[in-house]
C-alpha cells in the first residue's frame, strides 16, 4: 500500500486556475510605445553609468541581461544595450486595462504584480467550455486591446498553473491536466519552483535536490528537518498538490530581508548589486507570504555602524519586485557616496493592503 502524503487536504472538485503573465511587461511596452526600439535590446532601469536592470526585451536576454544585474555587467554582456527609464505609472495604467479583461470571465482575480495574476475560472461564466478556451481568449483580448503579448498556464492548481505559463514562453499557452501534474513537476529544475529562491536553491543543491524528482524522493521529516514549516508545501508541490486558492484578497504582514557584507561596500556597482541580492531575498519572502503593500523602508548601515533608514509609500502599492528595487535604489541613490562604505543594506515593505478570502464551485481543462 502507497505511503499516504502527511498533508491533509479536503476532498473537492478540482480547480481550474489560469495563469496569466504578460511577455516582457515593461521592455514590451517601450518597444511599442517607441517603434525603433523594437527588435533591439532593451533594458528598463539603470543607465550606461550606474544603476541596476528592472527588466529587459527577449533581445537583451539573449546575451544574458536579467531583472535586477548590474548595468555595468548588463553593458559588458550586450555593449548596444538601450536603457530606457521605467514609466511605472504608464504600466500601472495598462495593468488595469488587463484586468478589467480578466474581470470580464471571473471574479476570483489574484494580482502577483503589474503583469500576472492568476484567475480561477472554474466556473465558466461564458460557457466556453474549458478553461483553455477561456485562457485563448483572454489572450486574445490582451493582444488586440493592447498590442502586447501574454503567456498563460493552465491547470488544477496554482503551483502547476504558474510554472506551466513560463513553458512556452514568449506568447504561449500550456495546459497541465490533473492526470500529468505530477509528471510535469519531477521534470523540472527546483529553482523554476514558485518561492524557491536563490539561497534554497542553493541549500537543496547541497542535499542533492536538482529536480522535482529528487525532491519528491525525499521524506517529510528530512525536509522538516532542513526547511521547518516550508517543508510541507515543498512536500506537497513535489506531488503536484497545493491547495491554495485563488485570493482575491490578502492579509499580509511587513516583511523584508537584510545583509550585512563580508566587505564594505564602496564602489558603485558593488553597491548595486548588493541592494539587487537584498530585494531578491525580500522579494522572495513576499511572494512566499503572499503579500502586498504601499511602503518600501530603505536601511543603511555604515562602516562606523551608524544605521539610516529611508522611506517612500506608494498609494496604489508597489508592483512587483522589479518596482520594489527600482524604489529601493531611488531611496539609496541621495545617500551617495557613504564615507567609509557600506556594511549592511536592507529593505522591507510595509503598509499592507488588506483584503479577504473568496472561493468557487467545475469545468474540463
Amino acid at each position: 500500500m502507497a505511503a499516504k502524503s502527511p498533508i491533509a487536504y479536503i476532498a473537492r472538485v478540482p480547480r481550474k486556475i489560469i495563469h496569466i503573465d504578460m511577455d516582457a511587461f515593461y521592455a514590451s511596452v517601450e518597444q511599442r510605445d517607441a517603434p525603433e526600439l523594437r527588435g533591439r535590446p532593451v533594458a528598463v532601469g539603470g543607465s550606461r553609468a550606474r544603476g541596476v536592470v528592472a527588466a529587459a526585451s527577449y533581445e537583451a536576454r539573449v546575451f544574458g541581461v536579467r531583472s535586477a544585474m548590474p548595468s555595468v555587467t548588463a553593458i559588458r554582456r550586450c555593449p548596444d544595450l538601450v536603457f530606457v527609464k521605467p514609466r511605472f505609472e504608464v504600466y500601472s495604467a495598462i495593468s488595469r486595462q488587463i484586468r478589467a479583461i480578466f474581470a470580464d470571465y471571473t471574479d476570483l482575480i489574484e494580482p502577483l504584480s503589474l503583469d500576472e495574476a492568476y484567475l480561477d475560472v472554474t466556473e465558466d461564466r461564458h460557457g466556453l467550455g474549458s478553461a483553455q478556451a477561456i485562457a485563448e481568449q483572454i489572450r486574445a483580448r490582451i493582444r488586440e486591446e493592447t498590442q502586447l503579448t501574454a503567456s498563460a498556464g493552465v491547470s488544477y492548481n496554482k503551483f502547476i498553473a504558474k510554472l506551466a505559463s513560463d513553458q512556452n514562453k514568449p506568447d504561449g499557452i500550456c495546459v497541465i491536466p490533473p492526470a500529468k501534474g505530477a509528471a510535469f513537476v519531477a521534470s523540472l529544475p527546483v529553482k523554476r519552483f514558485h518561492g524557491v529562491g536563490p539561497v534554497t536553491t542553493g541549500k537543496m543543491a547541497r542535499l542533492g535536490i536538482e529536480t522535482g524528482a529528487d525532491l519528491r524522493a525525499r521524506s517529510i521529516d528530512m525536509l522538516r528537518r532542513h526547511f521547518g514549516s516550508y517543508a510541507d508545501y515543498l512536500y506537497a508541490a513535489a506531488r503536484g498538490e497545493d491547495e491554495r486558492p485563488v485570493r482575491a484578497h490578502r492579509v499580509a504582514k511587513s516583511i523584508g530581508a537584510e545583509r550585512t557584507f563580508s566587505t564594505n561596500l564602496g564602489d558603485p556597482a558593488a553597491i548595486d548589486e548588493g541592494l539587487a541580492l537584498v530585494a531578491d531575498a525580500a522579494w522572495t519572502r513576499i511572494e512566499r507570504g503572499q503579500a502586498r503593500g504601499r511602503t518600501v523602508t530603505l536601511k543603511v548601515r555604515r562602516a562606523d555602524f551608524h544605521t539610516i533608514t529611508r522611506a517612500r509609500s506608494v498609494p496604489a502599492g508597489i508592483a512587483d519586485k522589479a518596482h520594489f528595487l527600482a524604489t529601493g535604489a531611488g531611496l539609496l541613490a541621495p545617500l551617495l557616496p557613504v564615507a567609509g562604505g557600506i556594511r549592511l543594506l536592507g529593505l522591507t515593505l510595509s503598509g499592507m493592503i488588506r483584503d479577504e478570502e473568496d472561493a468557487q464551485p467545475a469545468l474540463p481543462l
